[in-house]
């Protein structure tokens, strides 16, 4: 079997088109936005921000690393399932006497020994840049104000800074001899530097950062070591559970293209219009796709998938629950357990059962 698995893991790394496709899409694109971003703020680090950060990190990790997984997974289950029949290899793979099954089953971990480094890799640089190039400051309401204030360090802090502070954050009318018409004056990528106003003016500074206090202490300048733990074991969950689907959906049909186009329109037209569906006589039609699914697993530190998990990159701040996606992980667990075995099972038995 393990000679098997290797053949199988050659067959594909063989092919340069599909290597080349899958380490552009899943490496090149992330690793190219973060290259612009690191370009940007060293040449104009007053008017573009850090290129990391907890806001980057979510923007790829739950956004576009697990589209760019999907998609890999797709192409890497449709090539792994449909390759011998395309290239008129099937016949000669059956007369050497191999178990059909071995045969098929085969294809998994060969497959996925393609596609976990390739996610991994990329994933690996997302979490290197927005952890070593995060901001030294906290972003808050286009504020950059110093990490770990207390309270009253806080509003210190506001009384030497009136004017960014009222700008930023006061709601109402504005307090006599306070312009903010114009563009802030402080940088975007640094601390600006005290200002000096009257006595009024720090007061209702202080007051105001006092009652910004909470988010002010809630922002995060990078994502801890748990959250990116617990979002790189999903994003490969999910790659290989759309693997596994894409596997058996092309050995199902004998063919590559139309197995892509079908996931790829499932993902990203069928998903949305099945979880945006309220009636409650059918709410099994959105529970039962496999997208919303693993949308229902995705880590608590991340946004809120609104059906879409991997593109839209959520809707709701981090461990909100303004979408309720199914009624408990367990359900979301059977369902995957539930694709898994039926297109395993599907595809498997196509691949016993098919004419030489």
């Amino acid at each position: 079997m393990t000679e098997l698995i290797a053949s199988r893991v050659m067959e594909l790394r063989r092919r340069p088109g599909l290597m080349i496709t899958l380490i552009v899409v899943n490496i090149g694109l992330p690793a190219l936005f973060l290259v612009i971003r690191l370009l940007l703020h060293v040449f104009a680090p007053r008017t573009s921000p850090p290129a990391g950060g907890y806001t980057i990190f979510v923007v790829l990790a739950a956004g576009f690393l697990p589209t760019f997984g999907f998609i890999t997974a797709v192409i890497v289950g449709s090539t792994a399932g449909s390759r011998d029949l395309t290239e008129g290899m099937f016949r000669q793979l059956v007369v050497t006497g191999r178990s059909r099954l071995a045969l098929y089953l085969a294809r998994i971990p060969a497959g996925l020994a393609i596609l976990v480094p390739l996610i991994a890799i990329a994933y690996a640089v997302i979490c290197t840049v927005c952890v070593v190039a995060a901001p030294t400051f906290v972003d808050d309401w286009n504020l950059n104000v110093p990490v770990g204030l207390s309270q009253t360090g806080f509003e210190h802090w506001a009384r030497d800074h009136a004017k960014p502070v009222i700008c930023s954050l006061y709601t109402g009318r504005l307090p006599p001899g306070v312009d903010c018409s114009e563009p802030p004056p402080w940088s975007k990528s640094a601390i600006a530097p005290a200002q000096p106003a009257t006595p009024e003016l720090e007061t209702v500074a202080a007051q105001t950062a006092g009652r910004h206090y909470h988010g002010y202490a809630s922002a995060v300048l990078y994502p801890s070591v748990a959250l990116m733990i617990k979002t790189g074991l999903w994003v490969e969950l999910e790659a290989a559970v759309i693997f596994v689907v894409g596997l058996g959906l092309a050995s199902l049909m004998g063919q590559r293209t139309v197995p892509v186009i079908l996931l790829l329109v499932v993902q990203l037209i069928a998903t949305p219009i099945l979880s945006a569906i309220s009636v409650p006589q059918l709410q099994f039609l959105p529970r039962s796709v496999i997208g919303i699914a693993m949308a229902r697993l995705e880590p608590s530190g991340l946004p809120v998938a609104a059906a879409l998990p991997g593109l839209t990159g959520g809707v709701g701040g981090p461990g909100t629950t303004q979408f309720r996606l199914t009624d408990s992980v367990t359900e979301a667990i059977l369902v995957i357990a539930a694709w898994l075995v039926v297109w395993t099972v599907l595809g498997a038995w196509r691949m016993m059962t098919r004419d030489v």
